[in-house]
């Protein structure tokens, strides 16, 4: 732990700036990263006065590929991102964990009574009760504390805002009671565990363990007890384009109907099989018995299953094309899963609003600004929210503008694929 007055001088004078571009690789990221973090440190000095500290990242992430395909067992592509939560941590003696979110009300929760309930549904006060609830029945050490966060990640723009915060208050438990031990795994599965349990929501695993894990990572579901996870080695820079992510300004409110739909189709064709998921499905026996499948389920969640096989070859292939340097068949492939996202698995806009459809204009207007070059594809859950682009370096800046005056001023993000995932920052 950093005393108050030394951590907030050590910032004052740079001395972590070389760590701020490290951790956010971009340079001129520094001095915007050094001002957050010293305003964090006073809101955290006026909520709960000045104590020992230490300082903990959680990032945001970007699915790159294997779009919905995580629930059913399957594999996925996906990279920790430069937005992230930052938290200035102290311990205190109460058995109290207390959580100031900047803009928002101080969240309480009692270690002694983490039984779930009822009003814990749909609250970023159930997300930590839900970590804490996780990683104690697993043996690891928790006690109370005191934590002021605030995060860049995009709240609704498909860039994983509560995985990050998960990610970061199961990081702050490893840190502060269990010496860095418990692994990234371990830590994305609490955040599942808190979302599905918790809070409510049905959500596969590759959010909390993007974030969890950090740097672009592939990641076979099959055994979901122990997920296969390696590091994919690419250099974006080296072949000259940048990741974007646009906001489609669209709203996620009333769509988890549409999400829960998807895995639930998708295992009622498993069901068929006498399976519980896509991923046991023999994908033969699938296509000789369509017809069949159709009749006794529905079109589209047969749609949904041509989706989820295809996808699943598909991160292979990107997987392969990365390691060989083959950076247009990636771009190829990134099309590919962008177009079976809208077509078989129909996730691109909800039918309960057709009016609204920000995510299939803001597929059409990249086809536009890029002419050919580059990629884009829906990006996360879907119906609402972003898509991601990979745009060559020499269109960033006409992308940029052009997107922007589709859907308003910051609407498109250019970001960096950050090498780590939840981490102590400074103790």
């Amino acid at each position: 732990m950093r005393e108050f007055k030394l951590l907030k001088k050590e910032l004052e004078s740079g001395k972590y700036d070389e760590l701020f571009a490290d951790i956010y690789e971009d340079v001129n990221l520094t001095a915007y990263q050094r001002q957050r973090y010293i305003k964090l440190l006073k809101l955290f000095e006026e909520t709960f006065s000045e104590r020992e500290v230490a300082v903990y990242s959680a990032p945001g992430r970007s699915e790159v590929c294997g779009n919905h395909t995580d629930h059913q067992r399957g594999e996925v592509i996906a990279t920790s991102i430069n937005l992230d939560a930052v938290a200035v941590v102290s311990y205190n003696d109460e058995n109290i964990i207390r959580v100031v979110s900047d803009g928002y009300p101080m969240l309480t929760v009692e270690l002694a009574d983490l039984e779930k309930k009822e009003e814990d549904e749909g609250t970023s006060a159930g997300l930590i009760k839900g970590v804490s609830y996780a990683l104690k029945k697993e043996g690891y050490k928790i006690s109370g504390f005191n934590a002021y966060v605030t995060s860049d990640v995009l709240i609704g723009a498909g860039l994983s805002s509560s995985a990050a915060f998960e990610t970061i208050m199961g990081t702050i438990i490893k840190g502060l009671f269990n010496n860095m031990e418990i692994s990234a795994v371990k830590i994305a599965q609490a955040g599942q565990y808190a979302e599905n349990v918790f809070f409510g929501k049905p959500c596969g695993l590759m959010d909390q363990m993007a974030c969890s894990v950090g740097g672009m990572i592939h990641i076979d579901f099959k055994d979901t007890g122990n997920p296969v996870v390696e590091k994919v080695a690419v250099d974006f820079g080296k072949y000259r384009h940048s990741l974007c992510i646009v906001d489609t300004k669209g709203s996620h409110q009333d769509l988890t109907a549409d999400y829960a739909a998807v895995p639930k189709e998708m295992k009622a064709i498993a069901a068929y099989f006498g399976r519980e998921v896509l991923r046991e499905v023999d994908e033969d026996e699938f296509y000789k018995n369509i017809a069949n499948v159709r009749e006794a389920v529905n079109d589209r969640a047969v749609l949904r299953a041509i989706h989820f096989f295809e996808e699943n070859k598909r991160v292979e292939r990107i997987v392969s094309a990365l390691n060989d340097g083959n950076f247009d068949a990636f771009l190829r492939l990134i099309t590919d899963s962008g177009n079976s996202s809208f077509k078989y698995l129909q996730n691109v806009y909800t039918n309960k609003d057709v009016e609204h459809q920000g995510v299939s204009l803001g597929l059409a207007a990249s086809d536009i600004a890029l002419r050919g070059a580059g990629a884009a594809r829906v990006h996360g859950g879907g119906f609402a929210g972003t898509i991601q682009a990979f745009v060559p370096d020499d269109m960033v800046e006409d992308y940029r503008n052009f997107m922007d005056s589709v859907f308003g001023k910051d609407a498109c993000h250019v970001l960096k694929v950050r090498k780590y995932g939840g981490i102590k920052v400074i103790d």
